[in-house]
Order: C-alpha cells, then structure tokens, then sequence
C-alpha cells in the first residue's frame, strides 16, 4: 500500500506550519504520516525531520511538501533529493508550484521540477546580489547599514564601572542594565582602553 508522506518547514521557532499543514492534509496526507521541522533553515542538509520523513518512504510511496522553498534553498540540494527519491521509488509532489501541483512521477513533473528548482536558485542569487550591492553603496557613503542600535550610553557603563568597583557583583549590574555580563565586560574595556 502506497502513502503520502508530508514534509512541512519553518525557519524560525516562532512561525507556524499551519497553512502548510492545511494542505499537505487537504492533499490526502494523514496526520499520522506528517513530519515537521521548526526553526530549522532550508539551506541546511540535515534536517531531523526531513530525514525522518525519507526514513519512513518505501518504493511507490510519495513525499509531499506544500511549496518548493520548503524542500529546501540549494539547486544542489533538491536535485539530488529528487534523484535519491526517484533511485528509491519513491515520487515528489509539490502542492502549489506555479498555481498547480508538480508531481515528478511523470516525465513532465519531473521536467517543471528541475525548471522550478533552478528558477528558485537564481531568484536566490538575485536576491544575494542585490541586498550585498545595496550595503556596499551604503557603506561607500558612510549611511546607517541598520543592525543594532547602541541603547547603553558611556555615562552608564562608568556608573556601572563604579558599582562593580564598590563590590557589587557585575553579573547584577548587567542584569539591572538588561544586557549580558560578556556585554558589559566588553563595553568597560572598550571605555578603558
């Protein structure tokens, strides 16, 4: 008896599959047989999760993922998932590519896969590009690249220099100004030196 086996992915521990496992479920995908990583990005190759999921897929069986992104980020990646599956017996589908469902089963699928696949890596790349142009035309102006701003003042870090100097512990100090005890040390040689 053949399964679908559902694949669904969040890069961040607070976002939330629930759309994604709206479809893998709409799609015939039981609950039973629906793996889930959180927090876990699409660039890396191990996935607990991902790998639990081809652990339980048998020759006929189909691993179902809600889009492409989830499967994964690297052209390198996906394709070679995609070959070990098919070594394996074992089909692809992605529910929502390109306004319809892709199921490599088919020499057609598989076709729009690898297209898709590409197209996803170079949108990537693009995207890579852009942003590392846009913060060296920042930089090269001396604007604001962003990041962090500095919330804790140098009259601070002395009244905190102080404090630690009068024998109050520095982890307290730190923890009443909301930063790290690493932090203040930092900040204290800083002024220092």
């Amino acid at each position: 008896m053949t399964k679908l086996i559902g694949y669904a992915r969040v890069s961040t521990k607070s976002q939330d599959t629930d759309r994604q496992e709206t479809d893998l479920l709409s799609a015939g995908v039981r609950r039973d047989d629906l793996y889930i990583d959180h927090g876990v990005s699409g660039a890396r190759d191990k996935r607990p999760m991902l790998d639990a999921a081809r652990e339980a897929l048998h020759p006929g069986d189909t691993l179902v993922v809600a889009t492409l992104d989830r499967l994964g980020r690297s052209t390198q990646h996906m394709l070679a998932l995609a070959e070990e599956l098919k070594a394996n017996g074992v089909n692809l589908r992605i529910l929502n590519l390109g306004g319809g469902d892709v199921d490599t089963s088919s020499p057609m699928g598989a076709m729009m896969f690898t297209v898709m696949v590409a197209l996803a890596q170079m949108e990537l790349d693009i995207k890579t590009e852009r942003i590392q142009d846009s913060v060296a035309k920042r930089k090269a102006k001396g604007g604001d690249l962003g990041g962090r701003r500095e919330t804790i003042g140098d009259a601070t870090i002395r009244n905190a220099m102080t404090l630690i100097d009068t024998g109050k512990p520095a982890a307290k100090v730190a923890r009443e100004m909301g930063i790290s005890r690493a932090t203040l040390y930092r900040r204290m040689n800083a002024l220092s030196a």
